[in-house]
């Protein structure tokens, strides 16, 4: 794992008040899911299930599953080194500029790693280099926001059914545009979806991942899983929000709308290139100028954080990446960018 993900509050003497470098929309309202896990305190006292089989039953139900299509983590990225781990050695190809993790827990384990930056199209007749095993596919894109159609994946699967694909939708939630759903994706034999309740409920301190796809992959996972991963108040929470999600509402289309509104302001100081997205955070490319730099004067000037996204594969010191907040915090984002430019 290396340094410089999202969310380092924690390097910084400064409060931060506004924080734009995860990709969590934080002011979704948990009071409830905090009542509840002050209630369950006692269950610390006790290992919880060895296998998270109730979390993983109910969301089975959720999707419509069987209990077996349904494999629950300590968070998505468990479940990528998991994968890793399950197919040692594979020839694995992955699409940049993406999540870090993907590389760093497929070199773990000894895979020889193929960047790609375009998949295969029509043209192609969507067939990946003959060698290859296994794809990573983050899905809306980390950091670019940028979704690769339903039907497009549909094509790749079928046509190369000795990869496997491994698609990240953690950030499913937080787009409009279609996508693979877990019905869809458990019908082919080479598919496993990654899911992020951490994402969805903007909690990354309680690690709560899960992955479906058909069950003898799933079985495979199974047999590299550490007993007791899931902790106990994981477990809690991840029921309490299956049974109350009703209850934690985002408007979407509205939460999208403002992403656009910071996506034209920005691009209207005149100084970066805000790529297009289809989701709620944003890859920016300055014009002049260092990302790393714009982050410490953001954190320590005005209590801002954005993530340096220099140490994505293909980006280099001109990019940052942002996750829309409130039209509030927007504002003042945009705001101290223009101070900075002006200095």
């Amino acid at each position: 794992m290396i340094k410089g993900h999202g969310d380092d509050v924690y390097q910084y003497a400064r409060p931060i008040t506004a924080n734009f470098s995860s990709n969590v929309f934080g002011r979704i309202n948990l009071d409830g899911l905090k009542r509840h896990l002050c209630n369950c305190m006692d269950e610390i006292g006790n290992y919880p299930e060895p296998e998270p089989y109730t979390l993983e039953a109910g969301l089975a139900k959720l999707h419509h599953l069987q209990a077996d299509e349904v494999c629950v983590t300590n968070g998505a990225t468990e479940a990528i080194y998991l994968i890793a781990q399950t197919f040692r050695g594979t020839n694995t190809a992955i699409c940049q500029p993406t999540f870090s993790e993907y590389a760093d827990a497929c070199r773990m384990h000894e895979h020889r790693v193929t960047a790609l930056f375009m998949l295969p199209t029509e043209k192609e007749q969507y067939r990946l280099p003959s060698d290859i095993r296994m794809l990573w596919l983050c899905n809306p894109n980390n950091p670019t926001g940028r979704v690769v159609r339903k039907e497009e994946l549909k094509r790749l699967v079928e046509q190369n059914p000795k990869v496997c694909f491994v698609i990240d939708q953690s950030y499913e939630f937080f787009t409009l545009s279609p996508l693979f759903t877990v019905e869809e994706a458990v019908y082919y034999p080479n598919v496993l979806l990654l899911h992020s309740m951490t994402k969805r409920y903007a909690m990354p301190g309680l690690r709560l991942g899960y992955v479906t796809g058909c069950a003898s992959l799933l079985e495979r996972l199974r047999v590299n899983r550490m007993p007791w991963s899931v902790n106990q108040l994981a477990i809690q929470a991840g029921m309490y929000l299956l049974a109350h999600s009703n209850e934690i509402p985002v408007d979407m289309v509205a939460y999208l709308e403002e992403a656009n509104r910071l996506r034209e302001r920005l691009q209207a100081l005149g100084a970066m290139e805000v790529w297009d997205t289809e989701t709620h955070f944003m890859l920016v490319c300055l014009r002049f100028g260092k990302a790393s730099a714009l982050k410490e004067y953001l954190a320590n000037q005005h209590g801002i954080l954005i993530r340096d996204a220099s140490n994505f594969e293909g980006l280099d010191d001109r990019f940052f990446r942002i996750a829309a907040q409130t039209p509030e915090e927007n504002k003042w984002l945009v705001d101290a960018i223009k101070k900075w430019l002006e200095e």
